[in-house]
């Protein structure tokens, strides 16, 4: 896991700061092979390499120990933290039981995103001197401003009241900063956002391409944005077009749902049509504990992270072939009996309570063990890595941070829960698995996003913009008016002006 970093928001700054104090005769030599930030983005191969930059804190999605996905499903209601035991990762463990203080909240979850933020910032600063294409340089500054919008995006979700940075900071102020309010960082959001929308690709060219942010991955982050703030008239605009003009069919950016649900999961089914926003993981990169945490590891940790420990068929086994993995985000008894009658069930549940049972596998139960598994992401024996590094860190299945049945639901959503066009993005979703169409609702589109995206690391976020994470959460120790956003992390607060989220100290 990530070693805490002491105001985070501030450190890049200040290590530039510290520079000043070296003596003269050090700093009038002209260093060779070493980033300064003076001479730096003057070409497009450098703000390339600047843009990478900024898109590689999206991994924060399924990469490392503290990822998004893993992290979110154990303070819902689908699943609990697992793992090793009531110590394996003090934060994601806090999060489960409601526990959690600022002195163990992972502070990668504020200043990862703060990171990328402060990339995005600096290449929008120097982008306007960099001598390239026109056009290629107004669709780098498109791509940075809508990852910057991302990264804000998941923080005043999770934090709420964050800081809104939006050049790089200086000497003289790197310690005055202060919380906006939410209003502000949504206001910016949007800008950002639509700023981006009129000049992105509508499409991308997967063969070199692959995993850079378009129109329409763009356009449905808006409509999320919108939704987040009950703004469902524009919210349902946005996903209009990202769904197409028939749910079900093709959309003018070629999305499209796939046949099979289960392909979904297929770790080589990279970019696929339903993919919209979609972070890239490799075992190329020979990922080793090492380095793991510091943001240069490429594999998918929730693979491993979600695995049963020391999984094992006897012989003539019908079980399928898995590494043993860590066995965090067990699912709970109440996602079981809710899906365990759907369609999605196989693909969604690996259920080796049951063939444990009838003696086709064994494990070793982890904490808050039910012997359901998240197979969406199980480490597959298929995609250990052939290379070097460490086989736990390589595994190399993307993730979705948004797809095209979570926009039809959506917009159905967006658009109240009702009306024909609602009916129609629901029933897309459900004929998709074999499902008949029952009358489109609220109610309806909540129960069908929990089993259509369950794992998937929304559930939390979607009970909190609700209103129902206190009737649902209240037996795992959530407290209405205080759990709803995390703590921000303690040495954060330390030397600044920043303030505590209310019901923290």
């Amino acid at each position: 896991m990530k070693k805490i970093k002491i105001n985070s928001l501030f450190i890049a700054l200040a290590m530039i700061v510290s520079l000043g104090a070296c003596k003269k005769e050090f700093v009038d030599v002209t260093p060779k092979g070493q980033f300064l930030t003076e001479n730096y983005y003057a070409d497009q191969a450098q703000a390339y390499s600047a843009l990478v930059g900024v898109y590689d804190v999206v991994r924060k999605n399924s990469g490392g120990f503290e990822n998004m996905i893993t992290m979110m499903n154990a303070g819902s209601d689908d699943n609990v933290a697992g793992g090793g035991g009531a110590t394996d990762g003090a934060g994601i463990q806090g999060f489960s039981n409601y526990t959690l203080t600022s002195t163990i909240m992972p502070a990668s979850f504020w200043n990862d995103h703060f990171q990328g933020i402060f990339r995005a910032n600096t290449l929008l600063a120097k982008l306007p001197n960099t001598t390239m294409d026109a056009n290629l340089k107004a669709r780098y500054v498109a791509e940075t401003k809508a990852l910057r919008a991302f990264y804000y995006f998941n923080l005043v979700r999770m934090f709420k009241n964050v800081p809104l940075i939006l050049e790089p900071l200086s000497a003289t102020n790197m310690y005055e900063v202060t919380q906006a309010t939410p209003v502000a960082v949504y206001t910016q959001i949007e800008k950002d956002l639509t700023e981006a929308i009129a000049v992105l690709p509508s499409t991308v060219a997967l063969s070199t391409e692959a995993g850079r942010l378009s129109k329409g991955g763009a356009q449905a982050l808006l409509g999320k944005v919108y939704l987040y703030q009950n703004k469902g008239t524009l919210a349902a605009a946005q996903f209009a077009d990202v769904n197409g003009p028939t749910p079900g069919g093709t959309s003018i950016y070629g999305y499209k749902l796939l046949t099979s649900y289960s392909s979904l999961w297929v770790f080589s089914n990279k970019f696929n049509t339903e993919s919209i926003i979609e972070v890239s993981h490799s075992a190329a990169g020979n990922s080793d504990w090492g380095w793991w945490g510091s943001g240069r590891d490429e594999g998918n940790t929730i693979n491993i992270m979600v695995g049963p420990r020391s999984y094992s068929r006897p012989v003539g086994s019908t079980a399928p072939a898995l590494p043993s993995g860590w066995s965090f985000n067990v699912f709970t008894q109440d996602l079981y009996d809710a899906i365990k009658l759907d369609p999605r069930f196989g693909a969604t549940v690996f259920d080796l309570k049951a063939l444990e049972a009838a003696g086709q596998a064994g494990y070793i139960g982890g904490y808050q063990n039910t012997g359901y598994f998240l197979n969406k992401f199980l480490p597959r024996q298929a995609d250990v890595r052939t290379g070097g590094g460490a086989q736990e860190l390589n595994f190399q299945q993307n993730s979705y941070v948004i797809r095209l049945a979570d926009t039809y639901l959506m917009e159905a959503e967006a658009l109240g829960g009702s009306g024909a066009r609602a009916q129609a993005l629901l029933d897309a979703v459900r004929a998709r698995v074999g499902l008949g169409s029952v009358p489109v609702s609220l109610a309806a589109i909540k129960a069908e996003r929990r089993l259509e995206l369950a794992g998937e690391g929304h559930r939390f976020f979607d009970l909190v913009r609700w209103g129902d994470a206190a009737s649902k959460l209240s037996g795992r120790g959530f407290v209405a008016g205080k759990n709803e956003v995390f703590p921000i992390p303690y040495n954060e607060l330390q030397g600044t002006k920043l303030v505590q989220n209310p019901g923290y100290n």
